[in-house]
């Protein structure tokens, strides 16, 4: 009986080890993309961000994406624009651009002017669900929570992405950010701080599957 019992012991054992083992792989994994097709067109949407403040419009991330990728990348971007706006804007653009893949950054100026975060996650969401309706895969950008030191991403960018399962570029805005030898001011990057952005970008759509 006490061999018996040390075997379920070692049987209970090794199960442990294999669902820990799952749970870890899983809980890393980034959400894929379908694979670009060699003439896919990517939108940039956005606000100041996207537009390329602090930089000229061929120093921007969108127009640095293009040429790291070798795809035309669409910079949709309106400086100073709260997320209800961009939602109002996105669907025609949308329908005009016909992406392949959505490249969302939108919401910084929430987070300055201190809007409501619910209001912000149900906006994000809602622009998901406008490419999803389309049949366009999604990647979100991560903003930073506004704040004098310790740079980090707001947490509704996690959240929104975990609960729409789409690839989240995390911490690369507030990494740059955080560098003052990449900023233009206080909010924005300068082209080099738009060239790590995009660079950013271009991994993930590889890790993802993308590319």
């Amino acid at each position: 009986m006490m061999a018996i019992a040390k075997v379920i012991d070692r049987f209970r054992g090794l199960l442990l080890v294999i669902f820990l083992a799952l749970m870890s792989g899983c809980g890393g994994d980034t959400p894929r993309l379908p694979r670009l097709a060699t003439d896919a067109v990517l939108l940039a949407f956005g606000d100041s961000l996207t537009f390329g403040t602090g930089a000229s419009g061929e120093r921007s991330y969108p127009a640095v994406l293009a040429t790291l990728i070798e795809h035309e990348v669409v910079r949709s971007g309106v400086p100073g624009e709260l997320s209800r706006a961009g939602l109002a804007r996105l669907p025609e653009v949308l329908d005009r651009v016909h992406p392949a893949v959505l490249l969302l950054c939108h919401g910084g100026n929430d987070l300055l002017r201190k809007q409501p975060v619910q209001q912000l996650r149900e906006n994000l969401a809602a622009m998901i669900a406008a490419a999803r309706e389309r049949s366009v895969a999604v990647v979100l950008i991560g903003v930073p929570q506004p704040t004098v030191f310790n740079l980090q991403t707001a947490d509704v960018y996690r959240q929104v992405a975990t609960a729409a399962d789409v690839p989240l570029v995390e911490d690369a805005l507030a990494d740059i950010l955080g560098d003052q030898s990449l900023k233009s001011d206080t909010v924005h990057p300068n082209a080099r701080g738009y060239e790590k952005l995009a660079q950013a970008v271009a991994d993930l759509l590889k890790e993802a599957g993308a590319l």
